[in-house]
């Protein structure tokens, strides 16, 4: 995992309890999705400075639509910033 991706893990991990659950890199059809919400059948993809070069942009596209036709929306971000989860005491 990259580093955003690796702070991104934490902050997720670090959700309250009953918060939506994530899971990372879990492979699903022809892809591994960074991060998957089964319960909001939501796709966090967290794209570096590689994902504007050659063909990849053609593949995020791709890939988008396919999950879009399962019915799982993507969330593509390339600068990840980790502000602090408030978290239940």
């Amino acid at each position: 995992m990259t580093l955003p991706e690796v702070r991104l893990w934490v902050r997720l991990r670090q959700l309250a309890e009953g918060a939506p659950r994530f899971r990372r890199q879990h492979p699903l059809g022809p892809y591994v999705l960074d991060f998957y919400c089964p319960g909001a059948k939501l796709c966090v993809e967290v794209d570096g400075w590689g994902h504007n070069m050659g063909e990849q942009p053609g593949r995020d596209e791709r890939r988008d639509a396919w999950l879009a036709a399962q019915g799982i929306a993507t969330l593509a971000s390339q600068r990840l910033t980790c502000s602090p989860i408030q978290t239940a005491s």
